[in-house]
């Protein structure tokens, strides 16, 4: 069975997170992803935690990928870019605005020798704008975006996500979608085309939840005080007994009546809507749900359809029937001999007649250097030179 991208060769100039889980995602979809490192390997090898002596972080966002190493200051490796652009597909540029220009390996440059390349720039804040050329990480951009003056207690600090917002979402899965549907379109028109891709516009796209509040109240909302951020006592997060946590989502009037009268707290049905009750509401509820630990509560409701929940650790997570039947999580026993699990995320996307492939494959640095070259028309003496200068 053929997976959805097979035949479709990216280029991919990306490091540590967003760039390569954009191309991990079209990996493990059929795409062969061609890794062009330093000769050093790129930052996320290193980066700690290590499991063995690589950086997790590798692990977790470039299986089944091929790695090469090139240096591209060198017209040597420039020279050896143009030809491998002349029989790719894509290029996922995770460098800041202007580097590759500087190299002479612009998207104008490029599409000159290959017309039909699709050239995805993925940036902190994209190529035009007074911040493009900045450095930026996912605190900047989800502090820039909006995102972390919503997120966090009431009165409290803003608070960041365990999850890289603005990397893993506002980069990773919009340069994804660009991807998709520029080679969609050039399937129409024979064309290809420059992809601006900024992790700061796809963090703000995220908040059109947030937004319509906003406009539909006429008022600024504040942190902790909208339904999404825990102002509704219908959708809130309540400690339990045993110092665990239960989420609750009755949002629909049903489930609500229904949790109220659960819980013994009949006359808060007609209140759900109220803003003048809500604060009074959550500390009814608070001390009631208090009154009996996690379990009791799951194993009161669950004969209903209440969107009622427990807050789950990792460990909790990974175990969890609902994950397991889904093949969301994958363990690996004494990885890379290293004596530890390496927990990985399965596919998110299932289909029913192309459907993903993870492969445990994980690439050294230039591994696949002679073969790539290959490939692409270099002869095995061309290989050897370009070996010994240290251009590869």
């Amino acid at each position: 069975m053929s997976l959805p991208l097979e035949g479709i060769k990216v280029l991919d100039l990306s490091k540590v997170f967003a760039g390569p889980y954009c191309t991990q995602i079209l990996a493990d979809y059929g795409a062969e992803i061609i890794k062009i490192e330093d000769r050093g390997g790129e930052g996320g090898r290193w980066s700690k935690p290590l499991i063995g002596d690589q950086g997790s972080l590798f692990f977790a966002v470039n299986r089944n990928k091929k790695s090469i190493t090139l240096d591209l200051k060198r017209k040597e490796g420039q020279a050896i870019f143009n030809k491998l652009v002349q029989v790719s597909d894509v290029v996922l540029d995770g460098f800041r605005p202007g580097v590759m220009d500087k190299l002479g390996l612009s998207y104008d440059n490029l599409k000159k020798i290959n017309p039909a390349i699709i050239y995805c720039a993925l940036s902190g804040f994209g190529s035009t704008g007074p911040l493009s050329h900045n450095p930026s990480h996912d605190v900047n951009i989800v502090s820039l975006a909006g995102i972390c003056s919503m997120t966090g207690m009431k009165d409290g600090m803003p608070s960041l996500s365990t999850v890289p917002v603005a990397g893993a979402a506002g980069g990773s899965l919009y340069a994804a979608i660009a991807i998709l549907m520029a080679l969609f379109n050039r399937q129409k028109t024979g064309q290809g085309q420059f992809c601006d891709v900024s992790m700061m516009d796809g963090a703000i796209g995220l908040m059109a939840y947030t937004l319509a509040e906003w406009s539909g109240n006429g008022v600024m909302p504040q942190r902790g005080d909208t339904m999404l951020t825990g102002s509704s006592a219908y959708y809130h997060i309540y400690e339990t007994g045993d110092q665990k946590y239960l989420s609750l989502g009755a949002v629909e009037a049903k489930f609500w009546q229904e949790f109220c009268m659960r819980i013994g707290k009949p006359e808060y049905v007609a209140g759900q809507n109220r803003p003048d009750l809500q604060e009074e509401m959550i500390a009814g509820i608070a001390a009631v749900i208090k009154g009996k630990s996690q379990a009791e509560w799951l194993d009161l409701f669950a004969d209903t359809f209440v969107c009622l929940t427990p807050v789950l650790n990792l460990e909790e997570m990974s175990e969890h029937p609902q994950v397991l039947a889904r093949d969301m999580i994958i363990k690996v026993d004494d990885f890379g001999d290293s004596g530890k699990e390496m927990v990985l995320t399965g596919l998110p996307i299932k289909f029913s007649d192309t459907p993903g492939e993870v492969k445990l494959k994980f690439p050294e640095t230039g591994e696949h250097t002679e073969e790539v070259l290959s490939a692409a028309g270099f002869s095995a003496q061309d290989i050897q030179i370009f070996k010994i200068s240290g251009v590869v």
